[in-house]
C-alpha cells in the first residue's frame, strides 16, 4: 500500500526538479546566449508547453496505480467543495489577468522579445491579500477534491510542498528585481494565507 504513494511522491519530486531547473535564471541566460533573439522570444512559451506536457503523467499516475479510497464527499456537501474549486479557478484567471496573461503564457514575447519576467509590480486586486494568489488558488483547488485516495493524498502533499518551495524561490527572484519595494510589500502582505501577517 505504501509503495504506490511513494512512487507518486517520487514522480512529483522529479517533475519539481525539472520544472525548477527549466525556470532557473541560469538556463534562461544560456538560452539567450545560445539562441539569441530566438531564445528571447520562444523561451517562455516553450517552457510552458514542456511544463504542461511533463505534468500530464504526474496527474495521470495516481489513477493508473492500484489505490485505496480514503473518503468521498457526497451531496449536498460536494456542492460546497465544488464552489470552492470554482472560486479557485476564478481566482487563478483573475490573478493571471492582473499580471498579464499573454506574457505569462509566452505569446507576448513572440512579438516583444523578453524572458518572461514580470513587467510590472502588482500589489492591488488579489495581490493585496496574498503575495502569491495563483499558488493559493492551486492549493485550494487540489485540497477541495471531493474524492480522496491514498495516491491522490500523496500527489496533493507533493504538489503542496512543491508550491511552497516554488513560492520561496520566486520571492528571491522578485526581491532581486524590485528590491526595497518588494521587501515593504512582503512585510505587510502574507505569502499564501489571507490575514496571516508576519510577526516581528
Amino acid at each position: 500500500m505504501f509503495l504506490y504513494p511513494l512512487i507518486v511522491l517520487l514522480v512529483v519530486l522529479v517533475y519539481g526538479l525539472l520544472h525548477s531547473m527549466l525556470a532557473s535564471l541560469w538556463l534562461k541566460a544560456r538560452a539567450r546566449h545560445w539562441l539569441g533573439s530566438l531564445g528571447e522570444r520562444w523561451f517562455r512559451l516553450g517552457y510552458n508547453l514542456l511544463a504542461i506536457i511533463s505534468f500530464l503523467p504526474v496527474v495521470a499516475l495516481p489513477a493508473l496505480l492500484p489505490d485505496d479510497h480514503l473518503y468521498a464527499i457526497h451531496f449536498p456537501w460536494v456542492l460546497i467543495t465544488s464552489l470552492g474549486q470554482l472560486a479557485a479557478v476564478c481566482a487563478l484567471i483573475l490573478g493571471l489577468l492582473q499580471t498579464g496573461v499573454w506574457q505569462f503564457l509566452g505569446f507576448r514575447q513572440l512579438v516583444t522579445p523578453g524572458m518572461g519576467e514580470p513587467s510590472k509590480f502588482v500589489v492591488g486586486g488579489l495581490y493585496r491579500y496574498v503575495r502569491h494568489p495563483l499558488y493559493t488558488a492551486g492549493l485550494v483547488f487540489i485540497w477541495l477534491t471531493p474524492l480522496m485516495t491514498v495516491n491522490i493524498l500523496a500527489l496533493n502533499l507533493g504538489l503542496s510542498v512543491y508550491i511552497i518551495i516554488g513560492a520561496l524561490f520566486e520571492e528571491r527572484k522578485l526581491e532581486r528585481e524590485f528590491g526595497q519595494a518588494y521587501d515593504s510589500y512582503r512585510e505587510r502582505t502574507p505569502m499564501l494565507l489571507p490575514g496571516l501577517r508576519r510577526r516581528h
